[in-house]
């Protein structure tokens, strides 16, 4: 497994690994060309795993522009320049990172494999890359930075409608060595998701992905505080799709099995949860109660406006995000990438612009550094390495990247990411 920092020739040695193990027969552990990893990935999970991770919103459009985004963009390389020596490295909050790759959050890994967010900490930890911890992690964070280690991870945040929940979260977080919260935006409410919509399957409703949930004291609090005033009530018939739901809940509630299944508290917690989950009422004036509860940076993830990126200028945030979700919340909207240099001219420089959303390839990365992005997140690619091969597959995704992105600055002419500037694209 690669380690980090990538040393000098990164990428040809990737390369000639892959070639050299071919030759005596070691095929790479998981496909290398991002379509077919998508291909074999989806054949693996579930059908409902599948709807959860590969699905967008409504007809996906904006999954679709996520990609279209890129090809409006072409990279022009320049000749005769000494690449021999080349640097992926960059400062980023304070801290200095051998790559400017960042693991995207994800929720609800366990539909995917059995180690879950483990297993993407043990690849994070190899490789020397940021893990975002998602709030709907299938397993504790304080479990999750245990496997990072002394690995760099930011917590997730998702703005309950509880705010001692959200300080409580926060709280946990610093304490686990989180190094930034990242405050997602876009997702206040669902979208309109028709693959899940199709199954009727949210997982979160069956006790999935809520263990940053059900491991918190002010959530747990709540939860006995509404089985207790619901005790005594009447329940309805049960259904055999309702006896799966309460078994899922109750292997996932923390303690054991069979006492969770005599016990109201995992419907409870699974009940709590969908009412507290989110809040549409936040406004930029509620950032300040986020700073008054932490002194980690705060990065706002999913600004796709100008105008959005000032603002958060203006509520001394030290970061902005350009993602639309990987397309999972609005039909139609803006290419993430598309969004991204409009974004960038409105920051200029105060704070670093990170951006996410349909990334495939190092070359996806260079263009993203190129329109002005700092560090690249990327999402859904390494959970397919992760469906395939765990922490082993997961590693060998960004480990790929890593190496697309060095041979492609290479091949361009620039020998640090730094130097990559909108004058190594082209638009069409």
């Amino acid at each position: 497994m690669a380690q980090s920092p990538p040393a000098e020739g990164y990428g040809r040695r990737v390369q000639s690994d892959v070639y050299r193990n071919g030759a005596i027969g070691r095929a790479p552990i998981i496909p290398v060309s991002p379509a077919r990893l998508a291909a074999a990935a989806t054949r693996k999970m579930s059908r409902r795993a599948a709807a959860y991770v590969v699905g967008s919103a409504g007809m996906e459009t904006t999954a679709r522009d996520n990609r279209v985004a890129f090809g409006r963009w072409k990279i022009v390389p320049r000749m005769l320049r000494d690449v021999a020596t080349r640097d992926l490295s960059i400062e980023l909050l304070g801290r200095r990172l051998p790559t400017p790759f960042l693991l995207s959050p994800i929720g609800v890994l366990e539909l995917v494999h059995p180690l879950a967010d483990v297993a993407v900490a043990q690849a994070a930890r190899d490789l020397a890359v940021p893990m975002m911890v998602s709030n709907q992690a299938s397993l504790p964070m304080e479990r999750i930075a245990t496997e990072i280690g002394d690995g760099q991870h930011w917590f997730q945040l998702y703005w309950s409608s509880n705010d001692d929940l959200v300080a409580s979260l926060v709280s946990r977080a610093e304490a686990a060595g989180a190094t930034a919260i990242v405050v997602t935006l876009d997702t206040h409410m669902l979208g309109w998701r028709p693959r899940d919509l199709d199954e009727a399957y949210l997982p979160f409703a069956r006790g999935q992905g809520i263990a940053q949930y059900t491991s918190d004291p002010v959530f747990l609090d709540l939860v006995r505080k509404r089985a207790a005033a619901k005790s005594g009530g009447k329940r309805p018939a049960p259904t055999p799709a309702a006896l799966a739901t309460l078994a899922s809940m109750s292997r996932e509630y923390p303690g054991r099995l069979l006492d969770n299944l005599r016990s109201p508290l995992p419907r409870a917690a699974v009940e709590t949860f969908l009412d507290v989950f989110s809040r549409s009422s936040l406004t930029w004036r509620d950032l300040a109660f986020l700073r008054d509860h932490t002194d980690l940076p705060i990065v706002l993830k999913g600004i796709q406006h100008p105008d959005d990126a000032r603002s958060a200028l203006d509520h001394g945030v030290d970061a902005v995000m350009v993602s639309n979700h990987g397309g999972r919340q609005i039909d139609g909207a803006i290419g993430a990438l598309d969004a991204l240099p409009a974004v960038t001219r409105a920051v200029d420089g105060r704070v670093p612009v990170l951006f996410d959303s349909g990334v495939r390839g190092g070359a996806d990365a260079f263009k993203a550094l190129a329109l002005g992005a700092s560090a690249v997140g990327v999402g859904r690619p390494w959970v397919y390495g992760l469906t395939l091969a765990g922490a082993q597959g997961a590693a060998a995704v960004m480990r790929n990247l890593v190496a697309e992105l060095d041979l492609t600055m290479g091949l361009a002419g620039y020998t640090s990411v730094s130097e990559i500037s909108s004058e190594a694209l082209q638009a069409v």
